[in-house]
């Protein structure tokens, strides 16, 4: 396999080529930077067959291209986190997977099913969670999810049956008989969930599902969602809190201005993050004596970020397994106690900057 990367420091491209899963060391040759380049893993398509499945879908209103030939497949039992900028068409793309826009052109196929002419059917697998649940506040918690019951198809047995244990999974019993008007924002949030989750669907669709909640919800939901996922659900989320993102997707993708600018997996999204190589020293207690660690060949910089927590900077073009090697040497030799020494690694907001400032190319 063939692959074009792009250097973050000079913005030269160079080609290297490498074997389907294999990852290898690169080196910028213009200006030296190294990193990792992961070449994708080629896989039977017809083994693993998409339960979404979006081929060149765009929306236009009047002069706006809103959505430009967006295509994408998300299997079973993924959770395919979609991220972008205020305005991206995150939204849009979700409405139009929904069946509440219909597409300009393109094609969407959801468990086999063509959206929007064959929607009846394929709303049936569906749980949707706009960015704002319309709970009519006079109703009672139970009063207003027993009619989302109903109008996914539901018996009243099962209604019942369903919400006392979606309410039971969120936390939120003591809620059943309140009314809306009565709870929390963020309540009425992971009630929004409750509903999405009441028929049991094949595929669960959630805009902004983690606005507003706090951060003990916060863990509780993605929690969820990582067993829903377990379970064979498939989850499409978007989020602008990318370190939740970061948490549970197994597979993300990047929209600007209406197209993907990357899609993959995190680690492969990384991989062609070339970064400034950084090891994190954590030490059991504090010693002036880390500062021996300065002059050892190839150490460039020491960042004392607290008491015990410390940042190395090393050569880019050095032997990094050598150089570690010399730091836990030289640290043991000073009596300096070693809790921890992991190289860095981009955050998915410093990947999520990367590519959309600087020149990620369009998948």
């Amino acid at each position: 396999m063939e692959k074009t990367i792009r250097c973050p420091n000079c913005s030269k491209t160079t080609t290297c080529t490498g074997s389907p899963g294999e990852t290898k060391k690169l080196t910028c040759p213009s200006c030296g930077a190294i990193g990792k380049v992961t070449f994708e893993d080629i896989k039977d398509s017809t083994s693993e067959p998409a339960l979404v499945s979006l081929r060149n879908i765009s929306k236009r209103y009047k002069d706006i291209l809103a959505v430009d030939n967006v295509s994408f497949d998300i299997k079973q039992g993924e959770i395919f986190g979609y991220i972008g900028p205020n305005g991206a068409g995150k939204t849009t793309t979700i409405k139009i997977m929904v069946g509440l826009l219909n597409k300009t052109s393109g094609n969407l196929s959801i468990n086999g099913y063509q959206m929007p002419e064959q929607k009846e059917h394929a709303h049936r697998f569906i749980g949707y969670m706009p960015q704002e649940v319309g709970f009519q506040k006079w109703r009672t918690t139970n009063h207003a999810l027993t009619t989302f019951g109903k109008l996914s198809g539901m018996n009243n047995t099962s209604i019942q049956q369903r919400i006392d244990e979606n309410l039971k999974l969120l936390n939120l019993t003591e809620y059943k008989h309140k009314k809306i008007s009565k709870l929390s924002g963020g309540t009425i949030q992971k009630l929004g969930i409750v509903q999405a989750l009441l028929h049991n669907p094949k595929l669960l669709i959630l805009d902004e599902p983690l606005s507003g909640l706090d951060p003990e919800s916060r863990y509780q939901v993605k929690k969820i969602l990582k067993e829903l996922s377990n379970n064979g659900t498939t989850v499409f989320f978007s989020s602008h809190i990318l370190s939740d993102v970061e948490d549970v997707a197994t597979k993300i993708c990047i929209l600007d201005w209406g197209h993907i600018v990357k899609i993959g997996s995190l680690d492969e999204l990384k991989s062609e993050f070339l970064k400034e190589n950084q090891i994190e020293l954590i030490l059991s207690k504090r010693s002036d004596k880390f500062n021996e660690i300065g002059k050892i060949s190839g150490v460039q910089k020491i960042i004392e970020k607290s008491s015990q927590k410390i940042l190395v900077n090393i050569e880019k073009t050095g032997d990094t397994d050598e150089i570690i090697h010399n730091i836990i040497k030289t640290l043991m030799e000073n009596n300096c106690r070693i809790r921890s020494i992991t190289p860095t690694e981009p955050s998915l907001d410093e990947v999520y900057q990367y590519y959309l400032r600087k020149g990620g190319v369009k998948q």
